[in-house]
C-alpha cells in the first residue's frame, strides 16, 4: 500500500497524471505535482502542493524528492510526429534516467513508471506483455523512446535495485484531455466533422479514470519489476467513429480509404506543420503505424492488480462531453 507521506507525481499536469492525482487525492494522499513553469495546471486540484522543475533538470527533480516516499513518474513528451526527434529522446529517455536515479539517491520505497502500449508488437493481436517490440522496428521517435526508457527501468531494477513497477496504458478518453492527445483528437475531428472517411486500423480505447486506478493499483500490489497493460476495449477505428457519432449525434463515415492515397496529404501537411511549428493530425507515421491493429490483452492487470473498465461508451461520452466545453 501507499505508505504515509508525500507522493510525487511528475507528469501531473497531463491528461493521465492530472487523472492519477485527482485519484490520488481523492484517496486522501498527500500529492507533490512537479511541473514546468509552461505547462497549463488546470489538471491538478488546488490542495496539491506544486513544485516548478523539469525532469531533465537533475538539481529540480533532486528537490523535488525531499521527503518523498513514493513516485509515479508519467511525465513524457507524448508526439507521434515531431520535425526533431532530439527533445522526445530527452525528455522521454535521459529525463526518465534523471528521475530514477534522484528516487534512487532519495531513498524513495516505491514507483510506478508510467510506459506504454507502444513498447509493445502488435503483429502478435491482442497481445500481452511478452511481446516486446525491439528497438529497431519502432515507427517514430516517440515509440523508440518508450521502448529505450522502460528498458532503462528494467535495467536499473535489476542491477541497482530500483523499486519500480511498469505500467503501459493504452489510448485513454475522458475529461481532462487538455492537449489534447492523439487519441483525444480523433475525438476533436469527429466532433467537428473533419472525418468523413476512415482507413482500416483498430486500436484499444481505455476511459483515463480507469488508468489512474490501474496505476494506483501497480504502486499498492503490483510486482517490482513486472509490466502491466492497462487497457480497454478493442475497436476498429470505424466502431470508434460510429461511437462517437452515436454520442454527438453526427454521421458516421462511410467510406473506407486505402492508405496510399493519404501518403501525399501527409507529406503536404508535414511540410506545412514545419512551418507552422503545429502538430499534423495525419501523417506520414500515423499512417504507418495505422497499418497495424493495436489490440491489446490486459489479463495480466485484471488478475494481478484487480484492474477493472468500464465501456468505451462511457470513455467517448465524457470525452465529447468535456470537449464540448472546452471549445465553448
Amino acid at each position: 500500500m501507499i505508505s504515509s507521506g508525500t507522493v510525487l507525481v511528475t507528469g501531473a499536469s497531463g491528461f493521465i497524471g492530472g487523472a492519477v492525482v485527482k485519484r490520488l487525492r481523492a484517496e486522501g494522499v498527500a500529492v507533490r505535482a512537479l511541473v514546468r513553469r509552461s505547462s497549463p495546471r488546470d489538471n491538478i486540484p488546488a490542495d496539491c502542493e506544486i513544485l516548478e522543475g523539469d525532469v531533465t533538470d537533475s538539481e529540480s527533480v533532486r528537490r523535488a524528492m525531499v521527503g518523498v516516499s513514493a513516485l509515479f513518474h508519467l511525465a513524457a513528451d507524448y508526439r507521434l510526429w515531431v520535425p526533431n526527434p532530439e527533445p522526445v529522446m530527452r525528455v522521454n529517455v535521459a529525463g526518465t534516467e534523471i528521475v530514477m536515479r534522484e528516487a534512487l539517491r532519495a531513498g524513495v520505497a516505491r514507483v510506478v513508471h508510467t510506459s506504454s502500449v507502444a513498447t509493445l508488437d502488435s503483429d502478435s493481436a491482442p497481445c500481452t506483455e511478452a511481446n516486446r517490440l525491439a528497438p529497431e522496428r519502432a515507427v517514430g521517435a516517440y515509440k523508440l523512446s518508450k521502448i529505450l526508457s522502460e528498458r532503462l527501468v528494467e535495467r536499473m531494477v535489476r542491477d541497482e535495485g530500483l523499486p519500480a513497477v511498469i505500467v503501459c496504458p493504452s489510448a485513454p478518453l475522458g475529461s481532462g484531455d487538455v492537449r489534447p492527445t492523439p487519441t483525444g483528437r480523433i475525438v476533436c475531428e469527429a466532433m467537428r466533422g473533419g472525418m468523413p472517411a476512415y482507413v482500416d486500423t483498430g486500436l484499444n480505447i481505455v476511459h483515463v479514470e480507469d488508468v489512474a486506478a490501474g496505476h494506483v493499483a501497480a504502486m499498492n500490489v503490483g510486482i517490482i519489476g513486472e509490466r502491466y497493460i492497462l487497457g480497454g476495449d478493442n475497436l476498429t477505428l470505424q466502431d470508434l467513429l460510429i461511437e462517437i457519432s452515436r454520442v454527438t449525434g453526427r454521421p458516421p463515415p462511410r467510406t473506407k480509404l486505402p492508405r496510399w492515397p493519404l501518403v501525399p496529404l501527409a507529406c503536404a501537411n508535414e511540410f506545412v506543420a514545419r512551418i507552422a511549428g503545429s502538430e499534423p493530425f495525419l501523417n506520414r507515421e500515423s499512417l504507418r503505424l495505422s497499418a497495424k491493429r493495436m489490440f491489446f490483452d490486459d489479463s495480466k492487470a485484471r488478475h494481478a492488480l484487480g484492474y477493472k473498465t468500464r465501456p468505451t461508451a462511457d470513455a467517448v461520452a465524457d470525452a465529447v462531453r468535456w470537449f464540448a466545453v472546452r471549445r465553448g
